[in-house]
């Protein structure tokens, strides 16, 4: 939904992450995506938070709840897991195996961990699409089979142009943002020097210097689109430029320039592509000039994000129950202590002491060897309360009580009953709150 990318209020991972019954969240948003990542905290409904999330969401882009109901998609588990994996791999994007996302990933993870919004689930959840990206990257050649939307959309301008290369041309860009960025950096390669920029927040001169271009303000914008042979728009986040804008632009003007518009929420209005002899290139046009999305390549690619997605869902569904394992095991060594202590306080620190010493703790050993595996087992099905119900019923153990006060440390134990799991607590709670938003 465009209107996401620029409400009245920028939606933040620290907005969300403050909520009632979150426990963590990360916004990922880029010019044509906008994605909330939410962990939901322990105890917490995950219907309520997710409704919680929507009105902040509502609150800050100035869209109807309901709307908002009926057009993001919300995702939990392993489908969640291998969405966030495939954007990350370049296999969700408008041009397949686009480049700039992964980057994009990573710089919305560092953004939520620098406010502390992101927590201990989220973190290892964006780390890991990370390395799935990266494996992608390197195992096969999926950069080959897709360019990033920039340079596709560049060739189409070109073809509108008629030419073979951007030399000699002048070009504006509108934006600041990340995309801008890359969108800069992909002209100075292909050795296009007369490049100028816009931004609506007056942030143009710094970015542009910083970048071998030329900053604009809004006095000098007509003046520059109407001798441009190339506007982008890769900002989305003011006002959208009509066909009267471009005409009045225009006066004077030897042609009309291609328009390309690669932001999410437009920055420019539809019927600007009904004017004679201007070339609007949407993204739509981007999608379609890009390479078919079933080569052998994406499907090969496709294969290692469902084969890491699965693999980060088992190792996180076990991790749920390594407070119950550890639970178990100190229940076991006390036990073995308590006799230990018998055996030596009715036969002293003899060498028959040590040996049954030695021959117990190999007995819990063994012993524990069924439970732990089981434990594995069990919470890769999705069993794990089950699993945890079975020891408290055959050993009488509290696993909650005993791991909240472990997590609170020894003075917590011993002066009083633990309280609320504390963030760190919250490093074993599944991110099942997630929202994913359909672009």
């Amino acid at each position: 939904m465009a209107t996401l990318g620029s409400g009245p209020v920028r939606i933040t991972s620290d907005v969300l992450a403050n909520l009632d019954g979150v426990a963590g969240a990360v916004v990922l948003s880029t010019c044509n995506r906008f994605e909330v990542y939410c962990d939901v905290a322990p105890g917490a409904d995950p219907d309520t938070t997710r409704k919680r999330v929507l009105d902040a969401i509502s609150t800050c882009s100035a869209v109807s709840p309901e709307e908002l109901g009926r057009t993001l998609d919300c995702l939990t588990g392993t489908a969640m897991t291998e969405h966030l994996f495939s954007v990350g791999a370049g296999l969700d994007s408008a041009v397949v195996g686009e480049r700039e996302i992964a980057g994009q990933l990573r710089r919305s993870l560092a953004s939520a961990q620098e406010s502390g919004s992101a927590s201990g689930p989220l973190v290892r959840l964006f780390q890991a699409a990370s390395r799935a990206a990266r494996d992608v990257g390197s195992l096969t050649a999926l950069g080959e089979a897709g360019r990033s939307m920039v340079s596709v959309a560049l060739d189409l301008a070109l073809s509108g142009l008629g030419r073979r290369d951007l030399s000699g041309l002048s070009v504006v860009v509108i934006g600041t943002g990340a995309y801008a960025g890359s969108t800069l950096a992909l002209l100075a390669a292909r050795a296009c020097t007369a490049v100028s920029v816009f931004s609506w927040s007056g942030r143009a001169g710094a970015f542009a210097s910083a970048r071998g271009a030329t900053g604009l303000t809004s006095g000098e914008l007509p003046a520059a689109v109407r001798g441009a042979d190339v506007v982008i728009g890769c900002s989305g986040r003011g006002p959208r430029l009509s066909a009267d804008d471009f005409l009045a632009f225009g006066q004077g003007a030897a042609g009309p320039p291609v328009v390309v518009d690669l932001a999410l929420s437009r920055d420019f209005e539809p019927e600007l592509g009904e004017l004679p002899g201007l070339d609007l290139i949407t993204l739509e046009h981007v999608r379609l000039a890009s390479p078919r999305e079933q080569t052998d390549v994406v499907r090969q690619a496709g294969d290692l994000v469902r084969q890491a997605a699965l693999k980060f869902e088992e190792d996180r569904l076990a991790r749920l129950l390594d407070p119950a394992i550890v639970v178990l095991r100190e229940h076991m060594q006390a036990v073995l202590a308590g006799e230990v202590a018998k055996v030596k306080s009715q036969h002293g620190c003899t060498a028959t002491a040590e040996a049954v010493e030695f021959a117990l703790r190999r007995v819990v050993r063994q012993l524990l060897h069924v439970p732990t595996s089981r434990a594995r087992e069990l919470a890769a099905e999705g069993r794990q309360d089950e699993y945890t119900a079975a020891l408290e019923t055959l050993f009488g153990l509290d696993v909650a009580a005993a791991a909240a006060a472990k997590e609170a440390g020894p003075a917590a134990a011993e002066t009083g009953p633990p309280g609320c799991p504390a963030r760190a607590r919250q490093g074993e709670q599944a991110p099942d709150g997630s929202l994913p938003a359909a672009s």
